[in-house]
């Protein structure tokens, strides 16, 4: 999979140069510089995770799928198959994403893809570090279905390479195909804060699931992207552990067991009764304009620099992963953690 992913990033550059310089042309540029990195560092992290997690990648549906297949792996054979599972994966992502949404603890594994306050490519590729790791439980009616662990990673690739082209600005409605599929007006609206837009439009690839489960909403007016509390950060590591540090905060400031318990499970806007709420209102974060702080020239042309270094390590990396040890991974993965915290930091310095 680590190989299949090295051959779409050139592709994914030359897509995300074209929509840079067609924005620029009309005069609607939606990149940032330190915001396109801090995605791409993100994407960069989200693969160091899955080389040093392979259980929960593709290891426990294997497992599962071993021991119990209720069905024969041919029955998912030829075209009919690998599209029948590939819808099946799209209604098990579904769930995936809408459950974190709903529930703190998985909103603070996902936020991270909704942190970005543009919306353009580089925002596909801002992964999430561990929301495979959680939502690997909701693909296994697949593996219980027989289909075969290549097929579900195939399952997986199609529906990950599909939103790629969703995160634009540049595309307008689409007619009849933003009735039944994701779409850029479909996905913008799923991105936004606006208060008609948050928690809609999870579907990955079909949006006739949110249409099945009432979670459809039509993009009616200008979107506002991020999250309800803005990172404002460039740090990777800021980014991976924002919530996470919220949900602390949140338990530690009750008394009451069962409140502690609920702040993990119940909606990610929830607060127990004796804790202050400290996002600002709705109408205020409309209005914000979004985290841009200047950094010196020099800083950034070392960003850009070392942000070049590290990735193409990673990629060497990737590509002989498979072959190395896990302790030569984990090194690997601290290593690439470091330079791109590096990157965040430069991008950090003040003017």
């Amino acid at each position: 999979m680590h190989a299949v992913l090295l051959y779409a990033l050139p592709v994914f550059g030359l897509c995300m140069l074209a929509e840079w310089a067609w924005g620029r042309w009309r005069g609607r540029d939606g990149y940032g510089l330190a915001d396109t990195l801090g995605s791409l560092s993100q994407g960069l992290l989200s693969q160091a995770v899955a080389v040093v997690t392979p259980l929960f990648q593709t290891g426990l549906y294997a497992s599962v799928h071993a021991r119990l297949a209720l069905l024969p792996g041919t029955l998912w054979h030829g075209a009919f198959g690998i599209v029948a599972s590939v819808v099946m994966y799209d209604f098990c992502d579904y769930w995936l994403h809408r459950t974190s949404h709903e529930s703190a603890l998985f909103w603070a594994a996902h936020a991270v893809h909704h942190q970005s306050e543009h919306f353009n490519l580089s925002t596909a590729l801002r992964q999430e570090s561990l929301y495979s790791v959680m939502g690997a439980p909701f693909f296994l009616p697949m593996a219980l279905l027989g289909v075969p662990t290549a097929q579900y990673a195939l399952a997986g690739l199609v529906v990950l390479f599909y939103q790629f082209w969703i995160h634009t600005e540049h595309i307008g409605r689409l007619g009849w195909l933003d009735r039944v599929f994701s779409t850029p007006s479909n996905h913008r609206v799923h991105h936004a804060v606006n208060p008609g837009y948050l928690d809609r439009n999870y579907g990955a690839v079909l949006v006739v699931w949110d249409r099945l489960f009432g979670s459809f909403a039509e993009e009616t007016e200008p979107c506002v992207y991020g999250t309800v509390k803005p990172l404002a950060s460039w740090n990777p590591l800021a980014a991976v552990g924002q919530f996470y540090g919220e949900l602390w905060r949140r338990a530690r400031a009750t008394p009451r067991l069962a409140d502690k318990l609920r702040v993990l499970v119940k909606s990610p806007g929830w607060l127990p009764p004796d804790v202050a709420p400290q996002d600002p209102p709705i109408q205020a974060r409309l209005a914000q304009p979004r985290f841009n702080p200047p950094a010196p020239r020099r800083a950034r042309l070392a960003a850009v620099a070392l942000f070049a270094l590290t990735a193409a390590g990673c990629g060497a990396w990737l590509w002989r992963a498979d072959d190395l040890g896990a302790l030569a991974n984990l090194a690997a993965a601290g290593l690439l953690t470091a330079g791109l915290w590096a990157t965040g930091a430069l991008l950090s310095r003040p003017a």
